[in-house]
Formats: structure tokens, C-alpha cells, sequence
């Protein structure tokens, strides 16, 4: 691949409906480790809306690109069983909205987050850049990912979450492939990675940086995920075969 082959390809997925679409899809992501390593040969099938994804997508872009945030529909409903709900929903095509009261709760976490002086700074500092799209070769295969923040003033990349319990974080890092994550971006943009993370029960803050033993469990992921990848999707592999093998 030329560097305007690669300048174009960045461009390109500068455009969401570009980087989680088609056009993205024929590059691996950190999204894919998941899957290639706990259930792969259901790679690269296409996976039901969660409403999880609805959620982070909405409190990412109420921080990095509030000028996104019309294109949310929230609905006046108590849950998502009412009739209320179901009534204005397009079923056909497997919509899910938010309800009032998580766009509610979300808006509060943000103003948790920036309400702290530190965040704050690594959120908004002088020269941020949000959303940025890189594309990186590793084992052998090709890589795409997209920082939520670039800070060039500090030199890190900032990754923004949210989570159920921020005394748990440290095993849903491992749990959600955030170790592999942060060892992409970071090989990518050559800069220290760093999360952070509000607690949706409490709305505690947490800043959390990357040890070398966590990028290099994530590394191992990477080169685990490129193996599976290659086994599972040649085409002389006979999906009957499969079996999970441990020892208990």
C-alpha cells in the first residue's frame, strides 16, 4: 500500500458511515478480537443492534461531536416494552432509541466528567484533535481504528468509557479487549493511552493509564486474533472441524 493509497483510505474513514460500514469492514478492528477469539466462525457476520452501542455512541458524541446529536431519536417512554415505545419505533429495520430518562442520565455523566478540571483539560485542551481515524499494519494484516482524542498538547491518546462499576474497571479492561485497544492506538499513534472512565451508578471518575505488561497482554490478543483470522477464514477450513479445547 502507497502513502496515497493510505492518505485516501484515512479520508475515507474519517466518515462513520464509511469507517463501520462496508468500506471499513475489509479491514480487522479491536471490535474484532471478540469474536475471533471466543466464537470465530461467526466472523464477519452481521450483529443485532444493542442498545448499549446506541448509548456510547450518544455520549460520544454529546463530548466529541454534539452537532451529531439531532440525529438521535429519544422517546417518552418507561422502558422499551410499552406501547408508547413500540409505536414509534421502525421496527422493519431494527431501530433502537433512547428513552428520556438515559438521554437524562447520560447528559449527567458528561457534566460529571467535565465538571472535573483534569478531564476537562485532556478533553478540551489547546491542541485536541477528536475522532481521528489511523490505519496500521500488525502481524501481517491491516488495522483500522479511530481515537476519540488526540491531545498533542500532552501527547497521549484519550479514550473516553463508561462503565458499571469503576471498581471493577480493571477486569472489564480485560474483559472488553481494552488491553489489545489501547496497544493499537498506541503502536499507531506512537503516543502513551490513556481512558477515561465514569461510573454510571455513582457518576465517579476515573482516569487510568497503561502499564507495560497491559499493552503487552494486548499485544498477545493482536497476534492471537491475526492467527484465528487466518486459520478460520481460509478457505480450505472445514467449519465442522471446530471445537473449544480447555483445561478445567
Amino acid at each position: 500500500m502507497t502513502e496515497e493509497q493510505k492518505k485516501d483510505i484515512l479520508k475515507k474513514l474519517e466518515d462513520d458511515t464509511n469507517y463501520y460500514g462496508e468500506f471499513g469492514q475489509q479491514f480487522l478492528s479491536n471490535s474484532n478480537i471478540r469474536v475471533l477469539d471466543k466464537d470465530p466462525l461467526n466472523f464477519g457476520k452481521p450483529t443485532d443492534p444493542h442498545i448499549n452501542l446506541v448509548k456510547g455512541q450518544f455520549f460520544h458524541n454529546l463530548v466529541l461531536e454534539p452537532e451529531k446529536i439531532d440525529s438521535f431519536r429519544i422517546i417518552d417512554a418507561s422502558s422499551r416494552t410499552t406501547t408508547i415505545y413500540k409505536s414509534q419505533v421502525d421496527k422493519d429495520n431494527n431501530e433502537i432509541c433512547l428513552l428520556r430518562k438515559e438521554e437524562q442520565e447520560l447528559r449527567s455523566l458528561v457534566d460529571s466528567m467535565l465538571a472535573n478540571p483534569t478531564a476537562n483539560g485532556l478533553i478540551n485542551d489547546i491542541d485536541v484533535e477528536y475522532e481521528v481515524p489511523g490505519l496500521i499494519k500488525l502481524c501481517g494484516e491491516w488495522w483500522k481504528l479511530k481515537a476519540d482524542i488526540k491531545n498533542n498538547t500532552q501527547n497521549l491518546v484519550v479514550d473516553l468509557k463508561t462503565t458499571g462499576d469503576i471498581d471493577r474497571f480493571a477486569s472489564s479492561a480485560n474483559e472488553y479487549n481494552y488491553d489489545s485497544q489501547a496497544y493499537i492506538y498506541s503502536e499507531y499513534f506512537g503516543m502513551d493511552f490513556i481512558f477515561i472512565v465514569v461510573c454510571k451508578k455513582s457518576g465517579r471518575l476515573g482516569i487510568f493509564d497503561c502499564s507495560a505488561a497491559f499493552l503487552a497482554r494486548g499485544k498477545a490478543k493482536v497476534e492471537k486474533a491475526v492467527e484465528n483470522y487466518r486459520k478460520y477464514t481460509d478457505k480450505s477450513f472445514d467449519p465442522s472441524t471446530y471445537y473449544i479445547e480447555k483445561t478445567l
